[in-house]
Formats: C-alpha cells, sequence, structure tokens
C-alpha cells in the first residue's frame, strides 16, 4: 500500500506548490472560467494525443498552451467580452473532444481516468516529469511575484509604476495552463479548478497578506492530498475526487470562522 500511496502523495504536495499560490491569483483576478475552460479543452488533448498516436498527457500540455495564447490573441483583437470567449472555446474543445474520441473506432479509451484523474497510477518517471514543471512553474511565480501582485490589487497603478500589465496577465494565464496540464493525472479534467480555487478561497478567510494567503493554500492543500489519500485507501473511493471532497470539507469549516467588522 505504501508503494501505491507514496509517489501519489509526493505528487500532491509537489502540485500544492503551484496550484496554491497560483489559485491566490485566480481567484482574485476572477478568473475561474479561465481555468474551467482549460480544463475542458483538456479532453481534446487527449482525444488529439491518441489520434496523432502520442503521449494524450504531452497532448495535453501543448493543447493548453496553443488556447491560453489564443484567448490572449482574441481577446485584444476582438470585441467580444473574456466570458464569452472562454465559453466558445470551451464547449467547443470539449464537443470536438468528445467527437474525435468517437472516431478512434480500434482504440480503447478510458475517459473515467481522464475525467477524473488516475493518481495512484503515477509511478517515478511521471513524479521526475511533475517535478521539473513545478520547479518551472514556482521559479517563473517567484521571480514575477512582485509584479504579479502589483497588476492584481491595481492595474492602473502597476501602469503608472512602468509595469506591463498585459504581460503579467499573460504570463498568469500561461502558468495556469501549464498547471492545469500538469494535474490532469492527479484530478482529470472535470474537476481541475477545484485544486486552484477551494484552496485559496479556504486561506482567504484566515490571511491577512498576500504571503500569508499563499502559505494558508500550500497548507490546506496539502491536507486535503493527504485526507484524500487516506479516504481513498480506507474506503477505496477515487482519489480526485476524494482530494476535492476534503478541499470543500475544509471550506466548509473555515466558514465556521467569525470575520472582523
Amino acid at each position: 500500500m505504501f508503494e501505491i500511496l507514496f509517489p501519489a502523495l509526493l505528487t500532491g504536495i509537489l502540485l500544492s506548490l503551484i496550484t496554491a499560490p497560483l489559485g491566490v491569483f485566480v481567484v482574485w483576478r476572477k478568473m475561474a472560467y479561465f481555468g474551467d475552460t482549460l480544463s475542458h479543452s483538456a479532453l481534446l488533448g487527449v482525444a488529439l494525443g491518441l489520434f496523432l498516436q502520442i503521449n494524450p498527457y504531452l497532448a495535453i500540455v501543448v493543447l493548453t498552451l496553443i488556447i491560453a495564447l489564443l484567448m490572449v490573441w482574441l481577446e485584444n483583437h476582438t470585441q467580444f467580452s473574456i466570458d464569452t470567449l472562454l465559453g466558445i472555446i470551451a464547449h467547443s474543445c470539449l464537443s470536438l473532444g468528445v467527437v474525435t474520441v468517437g472516431l478512434l473506432k480500434n482504440v480503447r479509451v478510458d475517459l473515467m481516468n481522464y475525467l477524473f484523474g488516475d493518481l495512484l497510477a503515477i509511478n517515478y518517471t511521471d513524479l521526475l516529469y511533475i517535478g521539473i514543471g513545478v520547479i518551472l512553474v514556482l521559479s517563473t511565480l517567484l521571480y514575477f511575484w512582485k509584479d504579479l501582485l502589483s497588476t492584481t490589487i491595481s492595474p492602473e497603478l502597476a501602469q503608472v509604476e512602468g509595469i506591463n500589465v498585459k504581460k503579467m496577465r499573460f504570463i498568469v494565464m500561461i502558468l495556469t495552463a501549464l498547471t492545469i496540464a500538469l494535474s490532469m493525472k492527479f484530478v482529470g479534467a472535470l474537476i481541475i479548478t477545484s485544486l486552484l480555487i477551494i484552496p485559496a478561497a479556504t486561506a482567504r478567510r484566515f490571511a491577512k497578506t498576500p504571503e500569508a494567503m499563499v502559505g494558508f493554500a500550500v497548507i490546506i492543500s496539502i491536507l486535503s492530498v493527504i485526507g484524500g489519500l487516506m479516504l481513498s485507501a480506507f474506503y477505496d473511493t477515487a482519489v480526485g475526487p476524494s482530494v476535492v471532497i476534503c478541499s470543500t470539507f475544509l471550506f466548509a469549516l473555515s466558514l465556521l470562522k467569525r470575520t472582523s467588522l
């Protein structure tokens, strides 16, 4: 049992180091729908990977990055609202993914693993790739932390200070896309965004500074991973949804805390 759970636990802890701080920006910038769009688009990445006979998770990484770039271009070159564009892309990619999977007559596709994750199937090779991705995302976040924070709190003031607001928004979108791609095998396409949103929303109830919010979010995320793995081990439940349930439970508990007036 330990040999199976240990890589999963390490993976969950590593992903918590990037989903928590990125989740803080997603909550502050109200980008939850952007995360949902990328997660729904991931199914198209799976389908294209199988169709082209390449690693589906590599295809997911490439596709989510392409969609993030497409979103940036559409936002700057069309008059449609961001919500409208996200809705069009999310449902179009999801539909294309389902249709493409249906066309793969000679390929057996276990969509449950892609939709809800298969954390216990993670091996040390997967862990290595995830570790490299985590280092890349975390290093970028730390390097641009002050500029990202400034543009999140007050874009107008940040622009006056000479910070490229569009560049910072682009960086957040790209890092979110990469994080979602890395987390795909962890919780699956349908509930990836929960890893970003719920711990950050819970941490917001306790933190008084951005850095404290990130710290609380990391701790809450790791506790959710441990709780989800224990729930799965003792009751044989799906690991990804179990992690989300534990995270939601911690959020519900946080609502009992009284906020100061």
